[in-house]
């Protein structure tokens, strides 16, 4: 980091007393970025109802809309209308993993060339899974042999479909990619997943029901095997839960203050990785309970060391991370070697950062050992990663001091993010 970014990094606040506050959280951005396409794919318009207003959402419905799909904005979400898909259009991925896995697989029903291209980092982030099954289905793609942004899909309005073997243990949005557009190819798709367990299961599970929700068959019996059947999905109007990844650094805040934080409207009932939350903060030594519709985490200030398989929950980390070097013992979290093929290399960064504060934290092959120290003042840079920047918020409540560099980065998924964590610490 140059002296210039540091210097404009944001002055994290730190909380010297337990925190008594309440996290109303936006909404689930892979809720969100699902429904939308199915809505795009649907027999007839439907209404989402309270979906996340953020960078990742904003570019999916604006890769939408350049399909053909038509989206306009309402006094309490959007209302979509499906429209004949087509090109020639252009897509913006930004750094948005759903954008860049999900569409395609739509682009490829659509008539005509479609582009895509997104961040620089984007291009960095593999691709070549979902773009060789697409082939093994019959789709013509462009990508110059990169296996990677920038590629262009031409559409012809029609894909055959059928069988294609994967190996998804890179990342679920694979396997949700070629699911969610599967059921409109002419023989539905049979994916087969050959390789390391997919990570990030419950994203794969939140997939499939939504695709149940609209009358779509999913038959998901067989371990490593989603075969989906042809058809369209029905329209569906649908209120989108809390973001409960998002929930992380408002839960943490209970653990590294010792104090008490009300979540709203947790649902009891989810397919979101987030719900974890309740598990990891009760292993971390928080007492949690649901009062009616929110759930209540009550902390002493004493955060135990984990040892955490947080193979289907990675997203998670960052902020795991964070408490781990805040807690008692040492933690080591396991399963997450994907990670290092997120929006940036998140066990590298996660490992340099805290470290940098003055922190012990060693890289493993599947994940990290966080030995805590006592930390120090400093910036803590988020390489244009959120959830980087969520770890970084965190350890500023412990540490004070801590700066974070690029807090505008949790726009992707929060927009306000900043403004609102300081209201709520404050």
């Amino acid at each position: 980091m140059t002296e210039s970014e540091a210097a404009v990094a944001w002055a994290a606040p730190y909380r010297a007393d337990p925190i008594d506050a309440t996290a109303n959280l936006p909404g689930s951005k892979s809720l969100t970025n699902r429904v939308l396409v199915l809505a795009a794919l649907a027999d007839a318009p439907s209404h989402i109802v309270a979906p996340l207003r953020a960078r990742d959402t904003e570019l999916m419905a604006s890769a939408l809309r350049s399909l053909g799909t038509r989206i306009d904005e309402t006094a309490d979400g959007w209302r979509v209308e499906p429209g004949p898909l087509r090109g020639p259009a252009e897509v913006d991925c930004g750094l948005a993993g759903t954008v860049m896995r999900f569409v395609p697989p739509v682009a490829a029903l659509a008539s005509g060339d479609v582009s895509f291209d997104g961040d620089p980092y984007a291009r960095e982030r593999p691709m070549s899974t979902v773009l060789a099954a697409l082939r093994d289905l019959g789709v013509v793609i462009d990508d110059g042999g990169r296996g990677a942004l920038p590629f262009i899909v031409h559409g012809t309005g029609d894909v055959p479909g059928g069988v294609v073997t994967i190996d998804a243990s890179a990342s679920s949005q694979f396997v949700s990619a070629l699911l969610l557009s599967g059921c409109r190819y002419r023989d539905g798709v049979d994916v087969r997943h050959s390789g390391k367990p997919v990570p990030s299961m419950p994203h794969i599970d939140m997939t499939i029901t939504q695709l149940r929700t609209r009358g779509v068959e999913v038959d998901d019996s067989e371990p490593d095997r989603w075969v989906v059947r042809p058809g369209t999905p029905k329209a569906v109007d649908v209120r989108v839960e809390p973001d409960l990844s998002n929930a992380g650094p408002f839960i943490a805040a209970a653990l590294a203050t010792g104090g008490r934080v009300r979540v709203s409207d947790w649902p009891e009932a989810t397919d979101q990785a987030g719900d974890r939350w309740r598990e990891i903060a009760t292993l971390m030594g928080a007492t949690v309970v649901r009062d009616d519709s929110d759930l209540v985490v009550d902390a002493t200030g004493a955060i135990r060391g984990v040892d955490l398989d947080l193979h289907d929950v990675g997203e998670l980390t960052p902020v795991v991370a964070a408490l781990c070097a805040l807690a008692s013992a040492p933690s080591y979290l396991r399963g997450i070697g994907h990670l290092r093929g997120h929006e940036t290399d998140r066990l590298a960064a996660i490992a340099a950062e805290i470290n940098a504060l003055g922190g012990d934290v060693t890289e493993l092959d599947d994940g990290l050992e966080v030995r805590p120290r006592p930390l120090h003042r400093g910036t803590f840079a988020t390489y244009a990663d959120h959830r980087m920047a969520h770890a970084g918020v965190v350890l500023a409540l412990g540490v004070d001091g801590v700066r974070v560099e690029n807090i505008a980065t949790t726009a992707k998924t929060y927009p306000g993010f900043a403004d609102e964590w300081e209201r709520f610490v404050r």
